[in-house]
């Protein structure tokens, strides 16, 4: 099965998964979402337990003619034996677990109450692996009841066996032995419907997958192993999953916070789809900037792409134990009285990010392209505190409309605690991609070449004209602190050598067009008085 055949039929598959919701009512419907991206985990785990006991060659599984059959065949006690000698990260079922089991069952009586109490078993056997922990420790299940999203309850049987009908119609067993990137491709498909204006918060989530590119390429350049990974507003985990590629998934373990209970569930899914479910027990849902549950923690390698307006005001008070002590060093953003959803939130993220590198740690941030300028208040005191900690690796500024879901211009910090402070490297970005139009929304898109062209100039430290330059920490003093590369670009003039006559036949151009103009402007005069004697004073 070649790379686009798989993931057509994955599309397919979500697609029928919708159209099921939507034949049962539940079209644009709130639990549309869980009920696709429940099932979508139930027929992965399904299957990348069969690909994994079909690998044990003392069964032979692999070789049975029926699967199913086959795995039923065991005694408890071999059964036992295979689920130890299994990969410690593959998914735990039994043969009444799985979905060609249940596919066998359609005739059978109450057969939503079989669909959801088997989904319960699986999520109680696994939650050691695949449980997602909330900030006081409470772990969540993996699925819901799915059958109760059906309020007429005469439909759910019929609802159930359409769903396990979709699930069964094909295997992703024949992908599980390649390494894939388009797991990326997939997973944005899979979410494209909640990532609109009208799909709520969920596109505060959503990074690019340009920048995330492009974060993970600047910030891991050599091979490191056994580094944590961490994202303190994690959303769907874009950031983390190519980061954590490009480090090597058994080199690394992932770590994040988020308060949305929606985004964690992405996340798990996207840790299970990128073969990094050992990091599913560090994933928390929580409020990162009140009670960050990994406060003591320090990170090799941080990326976030934190929310740029969020209503904090709630709990902004209960901040202030961490005013000039630990965290928030720089201060915490006012409240304003009116336009709370233009809050800076993200300040605090920042801070937040430079409390938790380790002493080898290395950062990239998503802010405001407005952060790096301003001459005034947290802005200016968190850019000091960079150049006089030398942290800053850099900056790259990106072009407008990078993300499709806001206009708002932003540029990617990089930080380091062993940057070279002689060799910042500042790089704008902003005239290069091209403009499509995605919906009512445009956004700009980067070639791999232009991402190249921002990576090698990080990495490599190269200046280039109007493009990128190589900056000292003190220089950046000398300019108030400013990270915008453009304030460093050299003024230009272009001289080009003419002759004697050459020159003189300018001059008397441009003085005969100064002629003309004065002449114009002369008869404009004019007429503006002979216009302005025509006025008469009219009382009624």
């Amino acid at each position: 099965m070649t790379d686009i055949t798989f993931i057509t039929k994955t599309k397919q598959l979500i697609d029928s998964l919708k159209s099921v919701c939507a034949n049962y009512g539940l079209g644009n419907d709130g639990n549309e979402f869980k009920i696709i991206t429940q099932v979508f985990l139930y027929k992965f785990m399904n299957d990348k337990f069969a690909y994994e006991a079909k690998k044990l060659e003392d069964y032979k599984l692999g070789d049975a003619p029926n699967f199913q059959e086959a795995l039923e065949a065991l005694d408890e006690e071999q059964y036992n034996f295979l689920l130890a000698f299994i990969d410690a990260n593959t998914p735990q079922l039994y043969p009444h677990q799985t979905i060609t089991y249940l596919h066998n069952k359609q005739n059978s009586n109450d057969f939503a109450k079989l669909f959801d109490d088997t989904l319960r078993e699986i999520s109680i056997n696994n939650a050691e692996i695949y449980s997602v922990k909330s900030a006081s420790g409470a772990k969540d299940k993996m699925f819901d009841e799915l059958s109760n999203f059906i309020s007429d309850a005469s439909q759910r049987d019929a609802f159930c066996k359409a769903l396990i009908s979709k699930l069964f119609e094909f295997s992703f067993e024949g992908m599980f032995n390649e390494k894939y990137d388009f797991f990326a491709t997939i997973f944005e498909y899979l979410i494209k419907d909640y990532n609109t204006d009208s799909g709520g918060k969920y596109a505060e989530y959503y990074t690019p997958h340009a920048v995330a590119r492009i974060m993970a390429s600047i910030m891991v350049n050599d091979k490191p192993k056994g580094v944590k990974v961490y994202d303190p507003s994690a959303g769907s985990g874009t950031l983390l999953m190519n980061i954590a590629h490009a480090i090597g998934e058994d080199n690394c373990s992932i770590y994040s916070e988020d308060i949305s209970q929606k985004s964690s569930n992405m996340l798990r899914l996207n840790l299970v789809l990128n073969n990094l479910s050992h990091s599913i027990p560090h994933i928390i849902k929580g409020n990162t900037i009140l009670e960050p549950y990994y406060r003591e923690e320090k990170f090799d390698y941080i990326v976030s792409n934190p929310p740029f307006k969020l209503d904090f005001s709630d709990f902004s008070v209960a901040l202030d134990k961490d005013i000039n002590k630990t965290r928030f060093f720089a201060g915490i953003p006012n409240i304003p009285k009116a336009k709370k959803e233009s809050m800076a939130i993200y300040l605090l993220f920042i801070q937040h990010i430079m409390y938790s590198l380790s002493a080898r740690g290395k950062g990239a941030i998503v802010v405001p392209t407005g952060f790096i300028t301003a001459q005034s208040g947290i802005e200016r005191k968190i850019r000091e505190a960079m150049i006089e900690r030398k942290l800053l690796r850099g900056v790259v500024s990106m072009p407008s409309n990078i993300f499709a879901s806001t206009g708002t211009n932003v540029s990617v910090l990089f930080l380091d605690n062993r940057a070279d402070a002689e060799h910042i490297v500042l790089v704008d970005a902003s005239k290069l991609g091209a403009t499509v139009k995605e919906g009512k929304n445009q956004r700009t898109i980067l070639s791999p070449l232009e991402e190249q062209r921002i990576v090698d100039a990080m990495n490599k430290k190269v200046a280039e004209v109007d493009f990128s330059v190589l900056v000292s920490a003190e220089d950046i003093k000398a300019k108030n602190y400013s990270f915008s590369a453009g304030q460093y670009f050299e003024v230009r003039i272009d001289y080009v050598d003419i002759t004697a006559q050459e020159f003189t036949f300018k001059m008397q151009g441009f003085e005969e067009q100064l002629n003309a103009l004065f002449e114009e402007g002369n008869c404009l005069d004019i007429e503006i008085q002979k216009q302005l004697k025509t006025f008469t004073y009219n009382d009624k």
